[in-house]
């Protein structure tokens, strides 16, 4: 079995960040909206999937790009003027930062990795 970090994240503006293509990005209402919406992409390939479909050759993507976990945990809250995240899965990092990209672009930033 994978191991599961705790990734620690920073958005310093959730309500004007978006990925670059809409039919991906997130559109919601705050941190808790932005917390379902980045466990949905990390528990399912929903997200993956309509990304796929958007490629000239859909069959030729990798599966393992779509790789979730089920297990993953997503918390998200307001801290000071900007959100805290704190994301917990056994996805790497290349992952976790494929979904951040298309949900919210490059909005977010890296502030610790740890072992859970």
């Amino acid at each position: 079995m994978a191991s599961r970090n705790h990734y620690y994240l920073s958005v310093a503006d959730l309500a004007h960040a978006h990925g670059s293509d809409p039919a991906l990005s997130w559109d919601g209402a705050g941190p808790a909206d932005f917390a379902a919406a980045l466990e949905e992409a990390l528990h399912s390939p929903a997200l993956f999937e309509r990304w796929r479909a958007q490629q000239p050759e859909p069959d030729e993507v990798d599966p393992a790009l779509g790789a979730t976990d089920m297990q993953a945990q997503v918390h998200a809250r307001v801290v000071d003027l900007h959100v805290d995240v704190d994301v917990l899965t056994s996805l790497p990092m290349s992952l976790l930062r494929q979904r951040l990209n298309w949900l919210i672009g490059a909005a977010w930033q890296l502030r610790d990795v740890r072992p859970a």
